[in-house]
């Protein structure tokens, strides 16, 4: 798990506002019917976010970074994985993730994706012109994994993936990628330095950045000592969004 329920996104340098947020539900193609959390814009950009969260599912912390993207004027959907095996519920700290995590698939999670999709390019959604996904631990590398996945989508950015969970789509990517890592995750930078090179070879578009020392789930309001990291996340984030839209 990345992040516990005190943890709290990094406000983004844009100071907006979201003009509305909530709970839906959001269906599948295969009929799987899975819990959305949705933050409307006050003044949308045309850019849309999927939010794809930890092992934990979606819980409060990206319910939140789904308004803070809002308040970037990104229109955002956070979702959750496990609609297919745990139906739709509370995914707070008690929650049992793991038995879900292992009985997720690729093609689930890119379904999944497909209809967030779907429901930003919708009007309902905000009728976004340009749609990113961003994902977290387990949501990193799904986040990577969805250029390959996914049709329509114009980036796709990833904190604390792991190389080994993307390198079997690398062949089939079409989005370009953003990858934020921090220096001292549990996947070694060699990893990701290593990564960087098999995704040059494989001629997919890529942009890295190594937050040197900083530990897993840096991306976090409540670490003050790796604000000026997350301000730099933030800012990345937000020029490779303009560049790609």
């Amino acid at each position: 798990m990345c992040y516990p329920d005190d943890a709290r996104p990094p406000l983004p340098p844009i100071g907006g506002a979201a003009s509305d947020q909530g709970d839906l539900v959001l269906t599948a193609a295969d009929g799987n019917k899975f819990a959305a959390y949705f933050a409307r814009a006050a003044a949308p950009t045309g850019a849309g976010m999927v939010v794809m969260p930890d092992v934990r599912g979606l819980h409060q912390f990206y319910k939140e970074l789904a308004q803070r993207f809002a308040e970037a004027g990104i229109d955002a959907v956070a979702i959750d994985y496990f609609g297919r095996t745990a139906g739709i519920g509370d995914r707070g700290e008690g929650f049992e993730f793991m038995p879900h995590v292992e009985k997720t698939t690729p093609e689930g999670i890119s379904a999944d994706v497909a209809a967030a999709v779907a429901h930003l390019k919708s009007r309902d959604g905000g009728a976004v012109k340009a749609a990113f996904t961003v994902g977290f631990c387990f949501g990193g590398s799904s986040s990577w994994n969805m250029s390959a996945l996914v049709d329509g989508l114009d980036g796709c950015i990833g904190f604390y993936g792991r190389p080994e969970r993307t390198l079997p789509f690398m062949s089939r990517m079409k989005a370009p990628l953003l990858l934020l890592i921090a220096g001292a995750d549990f996947t070694p930078q060699e990893a990701f330095i290593d990564f960087g090179k098999k995704l040059t070879e494989a001629k997919v578009a890529h942009e890295m950045h190594i937050y040197e020392g900083a530990p897993h789930s840096f991306f976090d309001r409540g670490f003050a000592e790796w604000k000026e990291a997350c301000d730099d996340a933030w800012h990345r984030m937000l020029a490779f969004i303009k560049k790609n839209s």
